[in-house]
């Protein structure tokens, strides 16, 4: 990833925009030492959701290996301990042990090419709660 510009507060991008395939998912950490805040980024019709990288089930990473999250036809969000599905624009369960329930969605915005935390959420705090 290059750098973002210097007006762009770094400690808020998740990705860049060109990093995340059409119809793909990105992985991220955001924050620093043992326990940083672990997600993805997803693209959707509308533009881009982010999520807590915890299944809804029993709080365990959706994936194995680095931004694997999706089913092979790139539809859903699968986590691959359970096998819950999840919509992509919504993060709700819509088969497995986790049905009915949804994953920990995070606020983002697009500036300048970047991937973004939203400016009203607090990267260290989402960190101490979700890591």
């Amino acid at each position: 990833m290059t750098l973002p510009p210097p007006e762009i507060d770094r400690a808020r991008v998740l990705c860049a925009l060109s990093d995340l395939p059409a119809d793909g998912c990105r992985e991220f950490k955001l924050g620093r030492g043992d326990w940083p805040l672990r997600g993805f980024v997803v693209r959707v019709a509308d533009g881009v959701r982010a999520y807590v990288n915890r299944c809804a089930h029993q709080q365990f990473a959706l994936n194995y290996r680095p931004h694997e999250f999706l089913t092979p036809d790139g539809s859903l969000i699968l986590c691959r301990v359970h096998g819950a599905l999840f919509e992509k624009q919504s993060g709700y369960c819509v088969a497995g042990p986790c049905s009915g329930r949804s994953l920990i969605g995070l606020p983002v915005r697009i500036r300048q090419g970047y991937v973004l935390l939203a400016d009203d959420a607090d990267p260290e705090e989402l960190a101490a709660r979700y890591a």
